[in-house]
């Protein structure tokens, strides 16, 4: 059996402080495109005039919706210049965690490293105490890539992070993220139902605080299964299960945050919330309460959804 570490003293699974980066020139980025196939070349063709405005459209209601629901939601701006067509999903290049450490990540793309801002981190200096700035972004010179948030989903409580492998998601940068916030890395592999390695782990998971969303049907290899199967119910999770048709409709793709009344709230897309079962939403609705919004613009141009657009804030306040 294996032993996992004990969460007594370690901080909460979610938090009440989002970040979120407004676009300016959102489109369907040629650049991501050959490793995600959660992206519609197609959609992106009919909608190539108008994708920035209707995904400004979904942006500023799903803003609305989580500060309705009570979650402190800080925007900041994308730049005109340079172009960062996928500057709407900020948790691909930076994490920021409880002991005051912020962690930036070396992205793929490289239309994508330019989404990394030093003056958004100074900004949140001014309200946050930020103890140490950890840059990944070295990588970038080896070609080995490890796509924050969206590389890997992370369970705070334990201090797990789990990691399906791929072109975006690099062992080497795996091992130097653990030992910089030391954390425990479950590793595994992740494939479509085309066979294709999945570009992010967190298109198939979602990992809560007493529950976690999981698509066990895309790892092939059976001790791979069994291990992020049997780490999920060490920690104590209840499983719901999804199948590869429901992570394809971004099913997984969700996260787990509090209101500032610290009622739990878990929010995904529309298309994600219609894609699950009555039985998966009366699961979930034990755990949380369940806040879903049109993003069907920014799915089909950009291969994700309402968890890869929040950045967790989970910063101690000065």
């Amino acid at each position: 059996m294996r032993t996992i570490r004990t969460s007594s003293h370690v901080q909460p699974q979610s938090t009440s402080r989002i970040m979120m980066v407004r676009p300016v020139r959102f489109a369907y980025n040629e650049q991501t495109a050959e490793s995600n196939e959660f992206m519609d070349s197609d959609f992106a063709v009919e909608t190539k005039k108008i994708a920035q405005e209707k995904a400004l459209d979904e942006f500023e209601h799903m803003v609305h919706v989580l500060s309705s629901t009570g979650v402190d939601v800080t925007v900041f701006d994308d730049t005109h210049t340079p172009y960062s067509p996928d500057s709407i999903f900020p948790n691909n290049w930076i994490s920021m965690h409880q002991s005051g450490k912020v962690v930036l990540y070396p992205m793929m793309a490289p239309n994508r490293r330019v989404e990394r801002r030093m003056d958004i981190i100074d900004e949140l200096r001014k309200k946050y105490h930020v103890e140490e700035v950890i840059d990944l972004s070295h990588f970038e010179k080896e070609d080995k890539f490890l796509e924050g948030t969206g590389s890997m989903v992370l369970d705070r409580r334990f201090k797990i992070a789990y990691a399906c492998l791929s072109p975006r998601t690099h062992p080497e940068v795996l091992d130097a993220f653990a030992e910089a916030t030391g954390y425990e890395v479950i590793r595994f592999n992740a494939l479509d139902d085309n066979g294709v390695p999945i570009y992010h782990t967190n298109v198939l998971m979602c990992v809560g605080d007493v529950f976690a969303v999981v698509c066990l049907e895309a790892i092939p290899n059976l001790d791979e299964k069994l291990l992020v199967r049997s780490v999920l119910e060490e920690t104590g999770k209840y499983i719901v299960e999804i199948t590869l048709d429901q992570m394809r409709q971004f099913a997984g793709n969700m996260l787990l945050v509090r209101n500032k009344k610290d009622v739990k709230v878990l929010v995904m897309s529309t298309t994600a919330y219609r894609a699950l079962t009555d039985q998966q939403l009366n699961a979930l609705d034990d755990y949380a309460e369940l806040v879903h919004m049109d993003l069907s613009m920014i799915e089909g141009n950009g291969g994700g959804s309402a968890r890869c657009m929040m950045a967790e804030v989970h910063l101690p306040l000065k």
